[in-house]
C-alpha cells in the first residue's frame, strides 16, 4: 500500500493499490446532477483520473484547472475530477471557476472509486491526492499516489504519460 501523509499525519489507505499494467476496476460516482456515473460510460476514451481530497481548498482547486485546461487538446481524452465533496458542491465550484465542462464526481456515497483505487484516507474519509491515467481499454498507464496530501501532483509526468499513448 502506498503511504500517504495528510498535513504530516500518517494516513490508512483502504482499498488495493494500483500500478501500471493493471486493469483499472469499475466504480460508481454520483455526477452533479445526482446521477450516476461508472468507469464504462467512458468507454473508448483515454481518461486522466484526477483524484482529490476537497475541491474547495487551494491545492485542489489548481490541480483541478491546470489538469482540464492542459488536456483540452488532447484528442478522445477525458478528464474526471473525484473527490468526496457533495454534487452540489462540485457543481457551485466548477461555475463559480468558469469551468462548466469539467467533470467532477462524487464518491461520497459509497466509497465505490475511493476503495476500488485504494485512496480512501480512513482518518478523515476523503480520498488521498492521485492521478490514474487510463488507455482506451482501461490499462493503467501512470499512477501516482501523492505521498503527502497537501501537495500537488507531478502534472509533467502526468501529462507526458498521456500524451505517449
Amino acid at each position: 500500500m502506498a503511504d500517504v501523509t495528510f498535513k504530516g499525519n500518517p494516513m490508512t489507505l483502504r482499498g488495493e493499490e494500483l500500478k501500471k499494467g493493471d486493469q483499472a476496476p469499475d466504480f460508481t460516482v454520483l455526477d452533479t446532477d445526482l446521477e450516476p456515473v461508472s468507469l464504462s460510460d467512458y468507454e473508448g476514451k483515454k481518461k486522466l483520473i484526477s483524484v482529490i481530497p476537497s475541491i474547495d481548498t487551494g491545492v485542489c482547486s489548481i490541480q483541478t484547472k491546470t489538469f482540464n485546461e492542459k488536456v483540452v487538446d488532447v484528442d478522445n481524452t477525458v478528464v474526471l475530477t473525484i473527490s468526496n465533496d457533495l454534487p452540489f458542491a462540485q457543481k457551485r465550484w466548477s461555475a463559480d471557476k468558469g469551468l462548466d465542462s469539467a467533470v467532477t464526481l462524487s464518491d461520497h456515497r459509497d466509497l465505490s472509486f475511493g476503495e476500488n483505487y485504494g485512496v480512501v484516507m480512513e482518518e478523515l474519509r476523503l480520498l488521498a491526492r492521485s492521478v490514474f491515467i487510463l488507455d482506451e481499454n482501461n490499462e493503467v498507464v501512470y499512477v501516482e499516489y501523492v505521498p503527502e496530501g497537501t501537495d500537488h501532483p507531478n502534472y509533467d509526468k502526468a501529462i507526458e504519460a498521456l500524451q505517449s499513448m
